[in-house]
């Protein structure tokens, strides 16, 4: 998933990042109200709310609040003897302080704290990567172990090689039209400097696969005869077993820093989507910027309420079952509205005559799709169910704009570098992801 998004980040760069800048939009719900009418765009800006303030949000701060506690359950039990009920109260407060930032600073603030937060990641992040190749054998150890490859067998259960696919198809939407991501491309100086940027954090992709994946390989060889009963302590365990207190404090940094990362910027877009795309441009088009601001910081409040009901959800999901792994439950939930985003995106950036009623028919039928293909299909992947549910969504869209025009794609003038400099660090990123698919097949 990590490594695969440096193809999305790409398509970011030199495709929908021009493409918006161009058009001067702040949230891409613009972008999409001037391709398709009010209607498509705003069920897009409630649909992404709803995708942001919920799963994404309540999400990450289940996770934080879980990891903290199995880092220092010694600190932590101090909260409250009962692990669940002492993970909420940390997910309350870690909440609290990141939507208090925010409404403070806006985007500045992310931006800010997203660049100290980087040290801390990165910094924390490698210091356990080499303990952990150290402690299991070094790099020989990893390479005999089995796992040090990228592609599993097309009949794996959750994460068959054919998932690539579906990868690359809903990076359309992810890294393509994702509030929470293009926010700081869109307010970059220049379309030079937020393709620097956007590359950047492509190189960055792999720095984040080798310090989560090289640990937890380095994991699998050191538990070789008694693993964890719970897959989502992998981490904890990890930290634990090789990190004295202090860097234990770095590590705990690091995974506060991604989550704030994260946190902040899900508040300040889905802020934005309200402020800027429903209240000033649907409810209030006379709304001055005070109030567009103030209404700006009702939605964080409003935000951290539903983030913080799902997360106690999946608190109860959680300790009713701790072998139950939440990525991959995770992902298929959220799936349900990306595959209708990824159709929309599409439609709008690649096709010409695309039916803006059909596109919002389809954005919420393939709710049904998707449910109605796992369901017919048990035993398959659902990132494979995933592809056919766009696939046959985008198919639809497609094929009634070419019955009606004769002609649907347009390839000629998408592709914009702002100078050699960004093409050709396009080009060396290009070749570096075909390169490591074919190096760690």
């Amino acid at each position: 998933l990590e490594i695969n998004a440096v193809f999305g980040l790409l398509l970011a760069a030199f495709v929908f990042v021009p493409l918006y800048l161009k058009q001067r939009v702040v949230t891409i719900t613009q972008f999409f109200e001037a391709r398709f009418g009010v209607r498509v765009a705003t069920a897009y800006s409630v649909l992404t709310m709803v995708l942001y303030g919920f799963l994404y949000l309540g999400t990450a701060l289940f996770w934080g609040a879980y990891a903290a506690d199995a880092l220092f359950p010694a600190q932590t039990a101090l909260l409250h003897a009962d692990p669940a009920t002492r993970v909420m109260i940390m997910m309350v407060a870690l909440g609290l302080f990141s939507a208090t930032y925010t409404w403070l600073g806006g985007l500045t603030a992310v931006v800010r704290t997203d660049a100290v937060q980087l040290t801390l990641l990165v910094g924390g992040g490698t210091v356990l990567t080499v303990l952990a190749v150290r402690e299991a054998g070094g790099w020989s150890a990893l390479q005999a172990s089995g796992l040090m490859h990228l592609h599993l067998p097309a009949d794996h259960p959750k994460l068959p090689w054919t998932a690539i696919g579906a990868m690359l198809l809903l990076n359309l939407n992810y890294w393509g039209a994702n509030q929470i991501i293009l926010q700081r491309a869109l307010a970059a100086r220049s379309l030079r400097d937020a393709q620097l940027g956007l590359l950047a954090g492509g190189v960055l992709k792999y720095v984040t696969a080798i310090i989560t994946t090289l640990p937890a390989i380095a994991l699998a060889v050191i538990l070789r005869e008694r693993p964890l009963d719970d897959p989502d302590l992998a981490y904890p365990t990890l930290v634990n077993l090789l990190l004295p207190v202090g860097l234990r404090g770095l590590v705990l940094c690091g995974l506060f820093a991604s989550l704030m990362s994260t946190v902040d910027s899900i508040f300040n877009s889905v802020s934005t989507l309200w402020s800027v795309d429903i209240y000033k441009r649907r409810l209030r088009p006379d709304a001055t910027d005070a109030q567009v601001i103030r209404m700006g910081r009702r939605a964080i409040v409003a935000t951290l309420g539903t983030g913080l009901a799902f997360g106690f959800f999946q608190v109860h999901v959680k300790f009713s079952d701790p072998a139950f792994a939440l990525t991959h439950w995770f992902n298929d939930m959220s799936y349900y509205i990306k595959v209708g985003f990824v159709i929309l995106v599409s439609a709008a950036v690649f096709l010409r005559g695309a039916r803006p009623g059909l596109v919002l028919v389809m954005m919420v039928a393939t709710v049904g799709v998707k449910l109605a293909l796992e369901t017919a299909f048990p035993g398959v992947a659902y990132f494979n169910i995933t592809a056919l549910t766009i696939l046959i969504g985008l198919a639809v869209v497609a094929g009634e704009a070419w019955a009606r025009t004769r002609q649907t794609a347009r390839w000629g003038d998408l592709w914009h570098a702002a100078d050699r400099t960004a093409a050709r660090a396009g080009i060396c990123l290009a070749a570096s992801l075909v390169a490591v698919q074919v190096g760690f097949h």
